[in-house]
């Protein structure tokens, strides 16, 4: 690898060195599902910019000497660690590979500055004893290849936030083997976005797809800023079984001046349902198109607009997967909110982190 990995190119082989994330989209990809154009950064290039700039050792020592018990120990030393890393100024040949491949994936889309999303992938972070949700940074509406450079390296720091530098400590994960591959990857301006659960997350029943959906990004979702329209469908008759709209006040759009940004949502879409049943069934038909690859039920998150359905991001479901299959009749509302945060949370960002 030239530092860069294309999803397409994806072999399993390739996945100690481009995180979890970027392995899961290079899965998908090839299993021929509609996943946005992109590419990764390899964790390679990580390590190789901090042995470069000589800031391997010093992020060692400042992680070591870091008391987990202590808040202002860790706060200094992730601030420490991140300001490092801010002021890494990567070689050429770290630097030309990932300006050249945005600027392929602007000619890919037909657009000179194509945006994009930075997404930070850790290597370690999808372990079976790990779950590093809303740990690390995701940057939405990136335009221009020095735009993209600087999101990467804040994506790199993000490995040092404190909540970050405590979960690996307590794990016993070593600072040593710790690295972060970057997904860039083309945005999605979607009309509505949402999550799709390919079994009933109130109940563990594998006999249906539920569906969260809401007005313009997924971030109104994960936030908890709106209660979004839910729909179940039936896998097996394909039909929609229950569907609840809610009255959605906020949605995350793109702003004129190119930012992600809260907007109230107009009087007449308020309490209008953001998908028509085409849609819900669409959205259901590609959560079980990833469900059949990876052969268990999935976390789905996805994306609409006035091409179709993407496919944002799968990762296996956890919190069922763990207990009985055997479907109950009630349970308490906590797996959405786990699922959600798992899927979702990590997008985050300032004005410029959108811009």
């Amino acid at each position: 690898m030239a530092h860069i990995l294309w999803f397409e190119d994806y072999q399993p082989a390739h996945a100690a060195v481009i995180g979890g994330k970027n392995a899961s989209l290079g899965t998908l990809v090839g299993a021929g599902l509609p996943v946005p154009p992109g590419f990764a950064v390899s964790a390679d290039a990580y390590r190789k910019a901090l042995a470069d700039g000589g800031l391997t050792g010093q992020l060692d020592a400042l992680v070591a000497a870091v008391d987990p018990g202590e808040v202002g120990s860790v706060a200094d030393a992730g601030r420490r660690a991140r300001a490092l890393i801010g002021a890494l100024d990567p070689r050429e040949d770290l630097t030309g590979p990932i300006r050249e491949g945005y600027a392929e994936l602007c000619a890919r889309c037909g657009d000179p500055a194509v945006p994009v999303a930075i997404r930070s992938s850790g290597t370690f972070e999808d372990h079976p004893d790990a779950s590093f949700a809303g740990e690390h940074d995701t940057y939405l509406w990136i335009r221009g290849g020095d735009a993209v450079l600087r999101h990467v390296l804040r994506c790199w720091a993000s490995l040092f936030t404190d909540r970050a530098i405590v979960y690996r400590l307590e794990r016993g994960y070593q600072s040593a083997t710790v690295a972060m591959s970057v997904g860039v990857q083309q945005m999605v301006a979607p009309r509505a976005a949402g999550v799709a659960f390919t079994l009933n997350p109130l109940d563990g029943d594998r006999s249906q797809i539920a569906i969260d959906a809401s007005w313009g990004f997924g971030e109104a979702v994960a936030s908890g800023e709106v209660t979004p329209d839910n729909y179940l469908v039936d896998k097996v008759m394909r039909s929609i079984t229950r569907r609840t709209v809610s009255a959605k006040t906020t949605e995350y759009r793109l702003s004129p001046s190119g930012f992600v940004e809260a907007f109230d949502v107009p009087a007449e879409r308020r309490d209008a349902p953001c998908l028509t049943d085409d849609e819900v069934l669409a959205v259901a038909a590609l959560a079980r198109r990833a469900e059949k690859h990876y052969g268990c039920p999935q976390d789905v998150e996805w994306a609409l607009d006035d091409r179709g359905v993407w496919l944002l991001q799968s990762r296996p479901e956890t919190v069922w997967s763990r207990r009985s299959r055997t479907p109950r009749t009630s349970a308490s509302a906590d797996p959405i909110a786990s699922i959600v945060a798992t899927l979702m949370k990590p997008i985050s960002g300032t004005p410029e982190g959108h811009g």
